[in-house]
């Protein structure tokens, strides 16, 4: 009897010094026992998770198993791990599980996931995906909500087999919420580099922020200011959070967009201190109740002081705000606005880092959009001035297109752009005969190629207008540094007329003196 309550051990140490396995046929020559013995001993060690076997052939191979205890794994791994009998009774939970479904061991052994009501696993889709489980383990995303936000575990279903023999699995759930949320950041800010890169210059960027904002912090409220550098004051340009605009006007008793505030007023207040200290350092987190912050400062300080004090008390208990996460646009030295973050007293800004890589995208925009508003500007006042001009003149692009014309060109010759849209429009128009115009077009490219850019290269030529007058004109074609070509055009016309006439009258005295 004594040997035979030592078979068990006796096989697994056996089976120690064979790490590729042995027959039953083999551990029973080694350590002398029956076959039937060996076969009985092996298949209870089996159920018992401590040996390991595999088909080769006809025979069958066992080896030691490789396995870390279930009560090592429940104790050191950072991940929830319940493990189901086959009625999905919960036979055991770990440290981490309870800890963070705030419930006690008592609370959960041996009830089912649904009588348990926990908010991972007890939604219809996890004991649905449990319920299906067989052989293999299988894997799944599930999400819960909890005291307002989201959370994402990865969960494994895992069939286990008891020391008993009987059957059950093993959940264990992995923390991806910051994985799921990085990833998500990620799209966000890809898909607003885009939105901003292709938003048209009619579109109101500063409501553009406070809506991605809100999608970011979408318990918050939200306010966007922009700044005129020219009068050097703030002006808010939206109010984003649910029912907070709204509200605003019921309380104020008017729309609160367009409330305008100097410059000098944001860096007088109590936590005001350097103002390019305040431009350059990032989010900064200000309470103001339930006491107020280190810097002093009020809602109502935050307000600017453009708002009575009881009114700001009111708004301040209507959204339960006791803090604010406050950020400048700027981008280089340049001051585009500010962007505030209203929450409650115990909420903390999540997401900090996709907030402040949002609002650094959304000052490169406004960079941007600020840049190609002068150089529209000043494309609009170079424009005033030459179409102001009474001397003729074109712009043509160096690919040959004609961008510009001026009234006076059009009055001059008749032509507009739809006429002439490329040079070799305007010259087929202007010199309907082929030899004259390969002429015209010999001479205007020998000029180009002789004056080089930045030197006028004047030349007269014969041209038909549109309404088929010949005119003479005095072109002066001058390359800019880019290829583009401006051309201004005189009217010799009327004196190449007069200077004929006086060369026709001085060559008929000539004739009656020498008659």
């Amino acid at each position: 009897m004594q040997e035979e309550h030592d078979t068990p051990t006796r096989i697994l140490r056996a089976l120690r010094f064979r790490p590729k396995g042995m027959t039953i046929t083999e551990v029973a020559k080694q350590i002398g026992a029956t076959r039937n013995s060996v076969s009985k001993h092996l298949e209870i060690l089996q159920i018992a998770g401590k040996v390991d076997v595999r088909v080769v052939g006809n025979a069958k191979v066992y080896s030691l198993a490789q396995r870390v205890p279930m009560s090592a794994f429940l104790c050191f791994t950072k991940n929830l791990i319940l493990i189901l009998d086959e009625s999905q009774r919960i036979v055991q939970v770990n440290d981490q599980c309870l800890k963070a479904l705030r419930r006690s061991k008592d609370d959960l052994i041996g009830l089912t996931l649904e009588e348990a009501a926990l908010p991972v696993v007890s939604t219809p889709e996890a004991i649905s995906f449990i319920e299906g489980l067989e052989r293999e383990q299988v894997v799944t995303d599930l999400r819960c909500r909890s005291d307002g936000k989201d959370f994402f575990y990865q969960m494994q279903a895992i069939p286990t087999t008891f020391d008993d023999g009987e059957t059950g699995c093993t959940l264990v759930l992995e923390d991806i919420t910051e994985r799921k949320r990085y990833v998500r950041n990620m799209e966000f800010l890809a898909r607003t580099a885009m939105e901003l890169v292709d938003m048209p210059a009619e579109a109101d960027i500063y409501q553009y922020i406070g809506k991605r904002i809100i999608e970011l912090v979408p318990g918050g409220c939200v306010y966007v200011f922009s700044y005129d550098e020219i009068y050097q004051q703030f002006s808010l340009r939206a109010t984003e959070g649910e029912g907070f605009h709204d509200g605003l006007i019921q309380i104020l008793g008017r729309d609160p967009i367009g409330l305008v505030v100097p410059l000098t007023e944001i860096f007088s207040l109590p936590s005001g201190g350097s103002p390019m200290s305040l431009l350059h350092g990032g989010i900064k987190e200000l309470i103001f109740y339930p006491e107020i912050g280190p810097e002093g400062l009020s809602f109502y300080d935050l307000c600017f002081r453009q708002i009575p004090e009881d009114i700001c008390e009111e708004i301040r208990r209507t959204w339960n705000l006791g803090k604010v996460y406050i950020t400048f646009l700027v981008w280089g030295e340049q001051l585009f606005g500010d962007v505030g973050i209203f929450m409650a007293p115990h909420e903390k800004l999540e997401d900090q880092q996709a907030v402040e890589s949002f609002l650094r995208q959304a000052s490169i925009a406004l960079a941007r959009r600020q840049t190609e508003d002068r150089l529209r500007r000043s494309e609009s006042r170079f424009r005033d001035v030459i179409d102001s001009s009474p001397v003729a003149a074109a712009i043509i692009e160096s690919d040959g297109r004609y961008s510009y014309l001026n009234r006076a060109f059009t009055d001059l010759f008749g032509y507009t752009l739809a006429d002439i849209p490329t040079g070799r429009d305007w010259f087929r128009q202007a010199f309907p005969d082929p030899d004259l115009r390969s002429e015209a077009i010999a001479a205007w490219k020998a000029d180009l190629a002789q004056a080089g850019r930045g030197t006028p290269r004047p030349r007269t030529f014969s041209v038909r207008c549109r309404d088929g007058e010949e005119k003479t004109i005095l072109f002066s074609p001058v390359e800019l540094s880019d290829g583009t070509q401006y051309v201004t055009c005189e009217d010799l016309t009327e004196e190449r007329r007069a200077y004929r006439v006086l060369v026709g009258e001085i060559t008929r005295l000539r004739q009656r003196r020498k008659s």
